[in-house]
């Protein structure tokens, strides 16, 4: 009996080495088959977080849908009214926050590249003023002499040159946006799906892991999976919260200070701020600019009024509605946004909180557990 086992245990060892050194020989076939199924899975994937996403303001708007009624037409009707309440509750945020920010912000580049000359031709006359304090500065602006039309010339022209690239590449683009397209309906479509029939398939995945599963494997798997749909909720639903309280104290204080742009800048930082610890700060610096189109006075006070804002949020807002909720703590908060970002940019901050602070619990847990802690 022992022999037998040791000879399987051989067997087992034999095979692993055997697919590991067929994985690192053949790791570009590999990768290129991992980069196909992934283009052919990446809509169910999406279609997936959709409905995490929906499913949380689902569960809420079905908990206010007539909750006492013994209609079986209202009941009946609950889960498909609640599922287009949420799709129509994100859409109609994310049209809001476009429409506030989008026209304002090309209309403040606008501004930008129209101000740049005037700008340098009056601090050319400064120096010019002020030669017998800052002599060096005004021979240097002297000596530049930038011809601005010639430069205004320059620019037109390559992108004259641009546009027949730009006309070849038409087809790409097109077929770009219509694949993209195609591929959001199906996520979509898939979510709804999961929404609607969420029970059943809870249902068969937990008959199918009883059936295939030992018991152990499935209790780690249900408390890993409990963490993370815990941690990630959480995360989710305090960040928006906090972005929510953010943009809309921004947009108030802005407006009792009578600085511009002030719905657009608010609901730009709120949008931003749902990247942890940078997100407004990213904000804040579209703000600056923008602001500093119409007053550089009014900018440097912006500056001043948003480093106070971003002390109160960070020290009363945040602790209170985000930071309590995911048990993470502030520095693993920061290397979670540093790597996450490193690695998939805006996603990559936008999850790397929640999963880091599931394995910071799941670890934690694990130790306490181990050492009676």
């Amino acid at each position: 009996m022992e022999k037998k086992k040791m000879d399987l245990r051989m067997v087992k060892y034999f095979l692993l080495a055997t697919v590991l050194i067929l994985g690192i020989r053949y790791f570009d076939v590999l990768l290129g088959g991992a980069g196909r199924l992934w283009s052919i899975a990446a809509p169910l994937v999406m279609g997936g977080i959709i409905a995490y996403v929906l499913n949380l303001i689902m569960c809420r708007l079905e908990r206010l849908y007539f909750p006492k009624t013994k209609s079986k037409a209202v009941i009946k009707s609950r889960r498909p009214v609640c599922i287009v309440l949420s799709i129509v509750l994100i859409g109609a945020v994310i049209f809001l926050v476009f429409r506030l920010v989008i026209p304002e912000l090309v209309s403040a580049i606008g501004i930008i590249g129209s101000g740049i000359p005037v700008l340098f031709s009056q601090a050319t006359a400064w120096a010019e003023e002020n030669a017998e304090i800052f002599p060096g500065i005004a021979q240097e602006l002297q000596d530049m002499k930038i011809d601005w039309n010639a430069i205004g010339e320059n620019v037109l022209n390559y992108l004259k040159a641009g546009v027949g690239g730009f006309l070849n590449s038409t087809v790409s683009i097109v077929g770009s946006v219509v694949s993209s397209v195609i591929n959001f309906t199906i996520s979509l479509i898939f979510a709804i799906y999961i929404l609607s029939s969420k029970e059943k398939l809870a249902d068969q995945v937990g008959r199918m892991l009883r059936a295939y599963v030992k018991p152990a494997w499935r209790t780690l798997g249900k408390r890993i999976l409990g963490t993370a749909n815990e941690t990630f909720s959480s995360f989710i639903i305090g960040q928006v919260t906090e972005a929510v309280i953010l943009g809309t104290l921004c947009t108030v204080g802005m407006l009792i200070f009578r600085f511009p742009y002030a719905p657009m800048i608010g609901a730009f930082i709120g949008a931003t701020a749902l990247i942890p610890v940078v997100g407004a700060y990213l904000g804040a610096v579209v703000g600056v600019i923008m602001i500093l189109t119409q007053d550089p006075l009014k900018a440097v006070l912006f500056v001043v009024f948003i480093v106070v804002l971003q002390q109160l949020e960070g020290n009363l807002i945040y602790p209170k509605v985000v930071g309590s909720s995911i048990g993470l703590p502030g520095i693993w908060v920061l290397a979670a946004v540093t790597v996450g970002g490193g690695f998939l940019g805006i996603s990559g901050m936008l999850l790397g909180v929640p999963l880091a602070a599931t394995v910071y619990k799941l670890l934690r847990d694990d130790v306490n557990g181990r050492i009676g802690g």
